[in-house]
């Protein structure tokens, strides 16, 4: 177990087990639930996701470590984000979405919009995306 900033702490993951916070990403992990998977190396899962925002959505999240938000991430733990931004920039080349352009998101809490609290990332690409920031009136 590692212990954030914030105090809580976030379990090492490993395959067959549940003594991680079992969220619906630790389920896709241990392939208890599918999951269209476009996207694995040996700390990174890439998926679709099933309330696509944009043509292509695919979220990125880390195997090895069940960390809730980007806010209890720890600086020894800060390497993990890059590794997901750089699976999910290989997924958008391997895929011919880098030449029109990618976003890449990263929700931390409600009202950002986070719904699930294992740290994840979204590739969000295949159609012109528009600004994004608060709902018009």
């Amino acid at each position: 177990m590692v212990k954030s900033r914030s105090g809580k702490l976030s379990s090492t993951l490993i395959p067959g087990s549940h003594t991680m916070t079992d969220t619906i990403f630790a389920k896709i992990i241990r392939r208890e639930i599918p999951a269209t998977i476009v996207y694995e190396d040996d700390e990174v899962l890439g998926f679709r996701d099933i309330a696509p925002q944009a043509p292509v959505h695919v979220l990125f999240i880390p195997k090895l470590q069940a960390i809730p938000t980007l806010d209890d991430l720890t600086a020894e733990q800060a390497p993990l984000v890059g590794k997901l931004a750089l699976a999910a920039a290989e997924y958008a080349r391997r895929e011919g979405l880098a030449q029109d352009g990618y976003r890449i998101v990263m929700n931390c809490r409600e009202y950002a919009g986070q719904t699930v609290f294992h740290l994840h990332l979204h590739l969000l690409a295949g159609a012109p995306l528009g600004r994004f920031g608060t709902a018009q009136a």
